[in-house]
């Protein structure tokens, strides 16, 4: 069982439990204004007629598919289901040219509580996910708690990583077969993954020591091998697009604040990863920044944070300096609009961003994505003085 983690944010945890917005949605003009100089033709993706929330969304490699997490629309007089699905859907456009999803198609257990997909670039076909293949044990909602003003997020021990051939996904969806487990024995927590290109390695977060580690795992030999293993939650992990580098998140100083880092990988001489090693903390302030995302050829993360505030988080953008650099890493705002606005992802030419928001009719938290204008991070504004955003806290 796992125990009560104070001071934690998941990596998906504003795509499962958005923060309370104004109900009123505000003029799309002032957004696309504030934004022109990092992103254009913003497009919504996910609609509330189909999914009462969606979120947390990956590029296939040829740009061509995504996967994401949502819970679908209920049908009337039912209530939403408490956890979220996994779906595959192509990315294409519509007549005008403008992007949109087809073929939308659920890939994980009927009850299961599903996370964090990604696509497997070794192969075309397949993805892999966080799942608990079943109902979990414990049936806390994940959400926030308006009486308390806190958030109830689940670590549930069945989460493990399993792939899934998302071309033929009808019999898992239907409950007649499941996912392939690749790695967890359903004892702890693990979940947050994704692959090298040759899809040798997987990188993930457990929770099997009790707190948040980042490991990677030779899915050729089974060997698994720790890499961040630190006081505190450590996770959210991705390769840098050269896989020499890992970025991630941690609240490891214990004071309810995440902060962004990079460490370099260790390969032994048949290119196995061994470790990691030279940690730098590209964050340092009084704010929580989560979900980092390498950019694919321009030397910096995206990530979101709560320098805004805590009902407004927003997507900011933090170089990488080179090895060995004296100076701050800059910083630059990306979005500007009202809700939360968090979980950016690049496509693989870093032309395109994609990212779960609030600023849709409705407010709910659903899929957007958007022409990229210029990756470099520029000095952030100044936000207007407030005191420190403490990390949501799972309830007991």
């Amino acid at each position: 069982m796992i125990p009560h983690i104070p001071s934690i944010l998941s990596l998906a945890l504003f795509a499962q439990s958005p923060v309370a917005t104004p109900p009123v949605r505000e003029d799309p003009a002032r957004w696309r204004a504030a934004e022109h100089a990092q992103l254009s033709e913003q497009t919504q993706l996910t609609f509330p007629d189909r999914f009462f929330k969606a979120g947390e969304a990956y590029f296939s490699p040829d740009g061509g598919h995504i996967i994401f997490q949502a819970v679908e629309k209920p049908a009337e007089g039912e209530k939403p289901a408490d956890f979220y699905a996994m779906f595959v859907a192509d990315l294409s456009a519509d007549a005008s040219g403008a992007p949109r999803l087809t073929h939308i198609r659920r890939v994980s257990p009927p009850d299961s509580a599903n996370t964090c997909g990604w696509f497997d670039a070794s192969r075309s076909n397949m993805v892999i996910f966080g799942s608990t293949l079943v109902a979990p044990k414990s049936q806390d909602v994940p959400g926030f708690q308006r009486g308390s003003g806190k958030y109830r997020w689940q670590f549930p021990p069945e989460m493990r990583v399993v792939e899934v051939n998302f071309y033929h996904p009808e019999q898992i969806a239907a409950g007649s077969a499941k996912p392939a487990v690749i790695a967890g024995d359903g004892t702890a927590y693990i979940a947050e993954c994704t692959t090298t290109r040759d899809g040798k390695h997987l990188l993930f977060c457990t929770l099997a020591a009790g707190q948040g580690d980042i490991s990677v795992k030779n899915l050729k030999s089974g060997i698994v091998t720790p890499l961040i293993v630190a006081p505190g939650y450590d996770g959210g992990p991705f390769f840098s697009p050269d896989e020499r580098h890992i970025c991630y998140r941690s609240d490891r100083k214990g004071d309810s604040l995440l902060q962004v880092y990079i460490s370099e990988i260790v390969r032994n001489e048949q290119g196995e990863i061994t470790g990691a090693t030279n940690e730098r903390q590209l964050t340092a302030n009084e704010y929580v920044n989560w979900a980092p995302y390498w950019h694919p050829s321009v030397p910096l993360l995206i990530y979101a944070s709560s320098e805004i505030g805590h009902t407004n988080y927003e997507i900011f953008s933090v170089e990488v300096p080179a090895h060995g650099s004296s100076h701050a890493p800059i910083r630059g705002r990306v979005t500007h609009a009202d809700g939360a606005d968090v979980l950016p992802v690049f496509d693989g030419t870093g032309q395109r961003m994609m990212w779960t928001s609030q600023r849709g009719e409705g407010r709910s938290s659903q899929l957007w994505i958007a022409n990229v204008v210029v990756p470099t991070a520029q000095p952030a504004s100044q936000p207007a003085s407030q005191p420190a955003t403490p990390v949501p806290t799972q309830a007991p």
